[in-house]
């Protein structure tokens, strides 16, 4: 392990900053997976951070399924993610991506189903708007990080709660540099996995028009979670 080195580069955020860096070492090969972490300890004196630090950075790690601890083992590399994700995002940037995720996952899952409900005419037409858009774009070679954020923006809209709304604008930067991540990462992968992302986005539409509640909820649940699996898992061609 003498090759694994931390240079902590600003005070504020250390967690995020050394979870950061064992990602980019996990992602360059550095690290393969079943390899051991150094200890805690070691960590410390490397990094020249508390003990709380790293145990903060560790659980981020394993809470994104990219190492798994074994008692009296200690900590070892579980997956790697593309070799690509951090060359669309800072490394360090990549841990606060995946909670803005999690949040999503539970307000967005929730407005899903609401909007299955309550939605109007007008409000589906602007999630079907939304939902053409990702297409055209997506068949043009593009991003469709606007159209993509319009959509789901759209969902929030028709779920009657204007909070919901208000989650997504005050995340709005954060949501948009997670959704130009996972889709560069789509546009280096297979054309299917890009159908498959045009798919779920279409899934949820669906089960929104059919007024189906929970197949709206858990349209929108499996669809986060694969844009989950996508950051986190190289080997998967999600």
């Amino acid at each position: 392990m003498a090759g694994l080195i931390f240079t902590p580069q600003k005070k504020e955020r250390l967690g995020d900053k050394l979870y950061g860096q064992i990602l980019q070492q996990i992602v360059s090969g550095v690290l393969r997976e079943g390899d051991r972490l150094p200890s805690e300890n070691q960590m410390c004196q490397s990094f020249n951070v508390s003990r709380p630090v790293v145990r903060q950075a560790l659980l981020r790690l394993q809470a994104d399924g990219l190492v798994a601890s074994r008692q009296g083992a200690g900590t070892f590399v579980q997956k790697r993610p593309p070799e690509g994700l951090t060359r669309f995002a800072e490394p360090s940037d990549v841990s606060e991506i995946l909670r803005c995720l999690e949040l999503r996952m539970a307000v967005e899952s929730q407005a899903a189903a609401l909007a299955a409900l309550r939605h109007t005419a007008p409000q589906l037409a602007d999630i079907e708007n939304a939902l053409n858009g990702i297409r055209t774009e997506m068949n043009t070679g593009n991003l469709a990080v606007s159209a993509d954020f319009a959509f789901h923006h759209a969902v929030a809209a028709a779920s009657g709660n204007v909070l919901f709304l208000q989650v997504l604008q005050t995340l709005h930067g954060l949501i948009e540099r997670g959704m130009t991540v996972a889709l560069s990462l789509t546009r280096e992968g297979s054309p299917e996995r890009a159908k498959r992302v045009f798919g779920e986005h279409h899934a949820i539409y669906k089960a929104i028009e059919q007024r189906n509640m929970q197949g709206a909820e858990l349209a929108m649940r499996y669809h986060l979670d694969r844009l989950r699996q996508r950051v986190t898992d190289g080997q998967r061609d999600c």
